[in-house]
């Protein structure tokens, strides 16, 4: 068996050359070339697995995989860090401007997606003869309503959009993420309890814990932020300081995980707070060039690796017999969902608040799911539904990341006229 160091040492020494292959042939976002030579890799070690059976670097691979337990990594690992170093370049006072049109996405547009993907995958996979409870597929749809801030600002690096639109999607997926985690939990509590037909979970068992999950996080992040803030202004030692900003992530996430409220939204919101009162009036401009560039290193490189390990994945996942059925409904569903949960909300507050022309085809379009969807589709507990899930959530992620993602530079070129700052 690997040791942590063995396996740490693995997919570094894969990122970096990967990484390195990318950026001097390839030319792709820094990402989508991870994950594409990571599935490449996959696809030739399989294909070596058939012709030769017993071949050690598959098992060995394979061993290696089987250690990584995806979900604690990323949920109970990555993803504090992935979030705090998004949120710390969130412009507070265009978000504050953004907040009705950012909230509404977020909160509407998630549960409206769920709603949508959950209700077609079950009708399309009637159809199928792969007949789904719908509790099951409410948990489908929890799994992919929320777009991957990972991925959507990886991928959206490279775009020049106008700063209200880039606001828009920035803070909803930042924030949908957080509250994709809590419907995800309240839908699998649903579907272990029969769907709420037993009495023992309803509909203001749901509305409670969206409410005390999503609104606590946001207050523990808020208190935790503040506390960082003020140890952060009354001292001018960038070492220190950096410190701080890490213990702020750990401690901020534990504490939610043990409290049983919304982790991803307290590290949001903390980070939201650091990057702009902090920078603004805590920081040195040395200290503010050495955290922002910690934290900007932490992402680059926690990133890469998380999309190594979305394409190597692929190797241990237990898919569905079905995995070309699930995935041609499961993908335009998703797509077609994702559309109408932006599409009606925009109309809606366009009444009352400007949009940027182009917004409804980009923020459909770079709708980008990733390894969250899978990390919650692997938590699942084993029966004839994991599989089904898992199947569509990764055709639906593999799809977004690949061909959204090399996409989406064209969408907003081709849609949004203006880039230029508003």
């Amino acid at each position: 068996m690997l040791s942590l160091f063995d396996l740490t040492a693995i997919l570094l020494t894969l990122t970096a050359l990967f990484a390195w292959i990318n950026h001097r042939l390839l030319g792709l976002p820094p990402a989508i070339g991870l994950l594409i030579m990571a599935l490449a890799t996959a696809l030739v070690m399989a294909l070596a697995q058939w012709a030769i059976p017993d071949l050690p670097a598959y098992h060995a691979v394979i061993q290696g995989l089987h250690q990584i337990d995806f979900e604690e990594a990323l949920l109970h690992g990555m993803l504090a860090f992935l979030l705090f170093a998004g949120a710390l370049h969130i412009d507070l006072g265009r978000l504050r401007s953004r907040a009705v049109a950012v909230g509404v996405l977020a909160l509407i547009g998630t549960v409206l997606t769920m709603l949508l993907v959950a209700t077609g995958f079950w009708a399309g996979l009637r159809l199928l003869g792969l007949p789904l409870d719908f509790a099951w597929c409410l948990v489908f749809g929890a799994v992919i309503a929320p777009t991957d801030p990972i991925a959507v600002l990886s991928t959206l690096k490279a775009v020049r959009l106008p700063k209200s639109m880039e606001t828009d999607i920035a803070g909803e997926s930042l924030f949908n993420d957080g509250i994709g985690v809590v419907l995800f939990a309240i839908a699998l509590q649903a579907a272990l309890a029969g769907g709420g037909g037993d009495g023992e979970f309803g509909l203001g068992t749901a509305l409670r814990l969206l409410l005390v999950e999503a609104g606590g996080g946001a207050l523990l992040g808020l208190v935790a932020g503040w506390l960082a803030y003020r140890a952060m202004r009354a001292i001018d030692d960038f070492p220190t300081e950096v410190l701080v900003s890490l213990a702020l992530v750990t401690a901020t996430y534990a504490a939610a995980d043990a409290i049983h409220i919304s982790g991803p939204i307290a590290v949001v919101v903390a980070g939201v707070l650091i990057g702009n009162h902090g920078v603004a009036h805590a920081m040195s401009e040395t200290t503010q060039r050495y955290v922002l560039g910690f934290w900007t290193l932490i992402d680059e490189i926690l990133n890469a690796v998380l999309f190594l390990l979305i394409g190597l994945e692929v190797l241990v996942l237990n898919l569905s017999p079905d995995f070309a059925l699930v995935a041609l409904l499961a993908v335009p569903l998703a797509l077609l969902a994702r559309y109408v949960a932006v599409a009606g909300p925009v109309t809606l507050l366009g009444r009352w608040q400007s949009f940027q022309r182009g917004t409804v085809a980009v923020l459909t379009w770079g709708g980008i799911r990733g390894g969250i969807s899978i990390a919650l589709a692997l938590s699942l507990p084993e029966g004839p539904a994991r599989a089904t899930i898992l199947a569509g959530t990764y055709a639906v992620v593999l799809f977004t990341i690949i061909v959204q993602g090399l996409s989406v530079a064209w969408v907003a070129r081709r849609f949004v006229r203006d880039p230029a700052e508003d």
